[in-house]
């Protein structure tokens, strides 16, 4: 019997564990089970699709009631990265990989460094193909994800998971916490151990899902908006826009570089061999190619300017015409009305 005792005990543990689990999932508003929903496959495609679409619908709503705790978020992550500090997404399955995609898209959309703006998912690359076992629940593999970065208190960690206890998720935004780091903890469901251990905690409680616990669905929804408003809102605070247009973009193919000529157009007013010329005299660089117009300096002096505007158009517009008595005489942006 002592030598079975070792066996039991394991035994013992791992069901208290998964009873434990279990009792946490029952209580979970994106893990419910929606009983009218339980003859959904003898339904018509067309029927399905109607469920499915009025059910996304009251996603954005969701967010919405939570967009003076993103607003802040926002607001104090823009003031890190100002200070050359990098955002840092973590989550596991498909919250990880909504962190990833959101990372991936800042270089092309606003000209940023690729470690600038950081995807972290559990299980490392590969997880974002093909689902590792067990890697989300690790609060090490985070912690040593993290330690692999050399994270700095200019640095901010946006914890991101459905269920808002994925151990991954919560343990980079407690291990980022300890470190300085600014914390953004982005859950499902209200009163989540992620939002807990997060300074700036987004509860974006969308209900039950159409396929009971299939978090990719509304609670995936739900992130990829809240992460747009994050990404989007700190590049705009950071200069990487004028008005609505996206003056750093990175025009690496053909499609871009048509997209660059276009901006330039609309910020500007001006025809298209102003435009190529300006976009020539600044090798490519939208920001500087409209400074070159709008602000009537040559492509060195438009690279000065903005250098010593740390990358804001508007103040280097300021400032050439405050030097030459030139800026502000062309066309105004497109939206110029709505920018600050």
């Amino acid at each position: 019997m002592t030598a079975d005792a070792p066996t039991d005990a394991a035994t013992a543990t791992a069901d208290h564990t998964r009873t434990a689990l279990r009792t946490q999932l029952d209580g979970l508003t994106t893990e419910a089970f929606r009983p009218e929903l339980a003859g959904i496959d003898r339904r018509t495609t067309l029927e399905i699709a109607r469920t499915m679409n009025d059910g996304d619908a009251a996603v954005p709503a969701a967010v919405a009631a939570q967009l003076p705790r993103i607003a802040a978020a926002i607001d104090a992550v823009a003031a890190r990265m100002a200070r050359g500090g990098r955002l840092v997404y973590a989550g596991a399955g498909t919250a990880g990989r909504i962190g990833v995609l959101d990372a991936s898209e800042c270089p092309p959309t606003f000209n940023t460094d690729p470690g600038q703006v950081v995807g972290l998912i559990a299980g490392g690359p590969a997880a974002v193909l093909r689902s590792v076992e067990g890697a989300e629940d690790s609060a090490e593999l985070a912690a040593a994800d993290l330690t692999a970065l050399t994270l700095t208190r200019d640095d901010t960690v946006v914890g991101i998971s459905a269920s808002g206890r994925t151990p991954y998720a919560v343990g980079a935004v407690e291990f980022a916490r300890a470190r300085g780091a600014l914390t953004v903890g982005l859950s499902c469901n209200a009163g989540s151990a992620l939002a807990a251990a997060a300074e700036h905690g987004i509860e974006v409680v969308v209900g039950p899902e159409l396929l009971t616990g299939s978090t990719r669905l509304k609670a995936g929804t739900a992130q990829k908006l809240v992460l747009n408003l994050i990404s989007t809102i700190t590049m705009i605070r950071l200069g990487k826009t004028y008005g609505n247009l996206m003056v750093d973009l990175r025009a690496s193919n053909e499609k871009l570089r048509a997209r660059s000529r276009r901006i330039v157009a609309l910020a500007t007013g001006a025809g298209d061999g102003e435009v190529e010329a300006a976009l020539t005299a600044t090798g490519g660089e939208v920001k500087a190619a409209i400074l070159v117009i709008l602000g009537g300096v040559d492509g060195p002096a438009a690279a000065r300017l903005l250098s010593a505007a740390r990358g804001h158009l508007r103040v280097a517009l300021t400032e050439a015409a405050a030097g030459t008595g030139t800026a502000g005489t062309a066309a105004a942006p497109v939206s110029a009305d709505t920018a600050r």
